[in-house]
């Protein structure tokens, strides 16, 4: 008798698109609740078009970026919660391009997975969906790859890439900053997307809390601390951009205050930060404490509070306190630039909020 072949199928290899197929299903209206007039194509087409109107710039510079959620996806898996880290990925996008001075207009999502959970997508989808229309921009395409030899069946990486756009004359590089100028900061919800593989150590192997564990002194479950999205800073600083002149802004991510404000700053000035002038959150202090963390390792891996820094010259002030306190926003005069070596500097002492 003859040894009958068996006729394989690309769901024997793991790869089921069925799955894909129901996941995309759903996600069409989360993504279509973001489009704008420019999107010209559905959802599942090869490459996504977008109709660039050029006519209210004078010179208009594309300006893009791409990232990921980083470790925090660790959370997300460990608490079963997906429909936020979308919210990081693309808030912490828009806040890059931000930084020069540009309006997002459409973002790509790259989902990797080692087994497809229609479930799951949609929830991250949802939290894609929802960055996208708080900043304003449109959804307009992605990948979902299902690779069963790369990645745990139960885990999945995320990334990103946005374009927005400026003019050439309003883009800000920190190129006009200058001795004196103040430094403001807006206050973080959180980690944000940054530092969360010394978190996790500190909270999971050094305190043996889990995620469903009130963090002591914080007043919130682990999860809830450490899964509270990333913010856009895009609203509040269109409307800065649009009362005062603001010379350079830093979006404090990976490495702090510490190596991220020196970034923007021209040959021969550096930043002084006092750090009496704001509370770091108790969030921070659980960490320091439990983690026995030294002042200078926690300012260059987290952002102790403060998640976006912009430079004003010294004049405007009063006028930002007066832009600031109309439209409730909370804001921390911090510093100031000074003549230096190109480094953030820092007087005082962290303190914490009670």
């Amino acid at each position: 008798m003859k040894n009958e072949r068996v006729s394989l199928k690309y769901s024997d290899s793991g790869v089921n698109i069925d799955a894909a197929n129901e996941a995309l299903s759903t996600i069409k209206d989360l993504v279509k609740r973001t489009y704008t007039e420019q999107v010209l194509c559905d959802i599942g087409t090869f490459g996504a078009m977008f109709h660039l109107d050029v006519k209210q710039y004078a010179d208009p510079v594309l300006v893009s970026s791409v990232d990921g959620v980083g470790t925090k996806l660790k959370l997300a898996f460990m608490t079963g919660k997906h429909d936020t880290v979308g919210i990081d990925l693309v808030s912490h996008c828009v806040n890059d391009i931000l930084v020069q001075g540009a309006r997002p207009l459409f973002f790509l999502d790259y989902f990797a997975v080692g087994k497809l959970e229609p479930t799951v997508v949609v929830e991250v989808v949802r939290g894609l969906a929802a960055g996208c229309r708080y900043a304003g921009c449109a959804l307009i395409g992605g990948e979902t790859a299902e690779m069963p030899d790369m990645y745990q069946a139960d885990e999945y990486d995320l990334a990103g890439t946005i374009v927005g756009i400026v003019d050439r004359e309003r883009i800000i590089d920190g190129s006009t900053i200058c001795d004196g100028d103040v430094i403001v900061g807006l206050p973080s919800t959180g980690l944000h997307t940054n530092g969360y593989s010394l978190a996790r150590k500190i909270c999971f192997e050094v305190a043996k809390l889990k995620v469903t564990d009130e963090m002591p002194g914080v007043g919130r479950t682990v999860a809830e601390a450490l899964m509270e999205p990333h913010i856009s800073y895009a609203k509040q600083m269109q409307l800065v951009m649009r009362m005062v002149e603001v010379r350079g802004m830093a979006h404090i991510t990976g490495g702090g205050i510490t190596d991220n404000l020196p970034r923007i700053l021209p040959e021969g000035l550096a930043a002084e930060i006092d750090l009496n002038s704001w509370a770091v959150p108790p969030l921070f202090r659980f960490l320091q404490e439990q983690g026995n963390v030294a002042d200078r390792e926690m300012l260059r891996t987290f952002n102790m509070g403060q998640g976006f820094l912009f430079v004003i010259p010294e004049n405007k002030a009063d006028k930002i306190r007066e832009t600031m306190e109309l439209a409730g926003q909370k804001y921390t005069f911090m510093g100031r630039i000074i003549s230096g070596d190109g480094k953030v500097h820092y007087t005082g002492k962290l303190h914490y909020a009670d």
